[in-house]
């Protein structure tokens, strides 16, 4: 699959480079029968999901969440640890993709 395919550039949403495009019904390009169709190699604004990452200058960054999940407020509650990993799971990624 093409990347123009499923992404478009994103200028102005660093640190993402893309943005997931969707279908029209507002839906992940990706998602079939309620579930993900590339869940093992999905990417790591999926990876995130509902939480995204933004930078707030300075070298600083903060998830916030997406008000489309239907599960935000259903879930076990959240402790700094877990967005602590995906942040790393961001800089490793970087990175490697930097080095490439």
């Amino acid at each position: 699959m093409i990347l123009g395919e499923f992404a478009e550039k994103a200028e102005g949403f660093e640190p993402y480079i893309y943005k997931m495009k969707k279908t029209l019904d507002g839906k992940c390009v990706f998602l079939k029968d309620s579930s993900c169709s590339i869940y093992a190699k999905r990417p790591l604004v999926c990876r995130f999901y509902p939480f995204e990452l933004k930078n707030m200058g300075n070298n600083r960054y903060t998830f916030i969440c997406t008000e489309e999940c239907p599960a935000i407020g259903k879930g076990p509650l959240l402790r700094r640890s877990y967005f602590e990993r995906l942040f790393k799971n961001l800089t490793r990624l970087a990175m490697k993709n930097k080095n490439e």
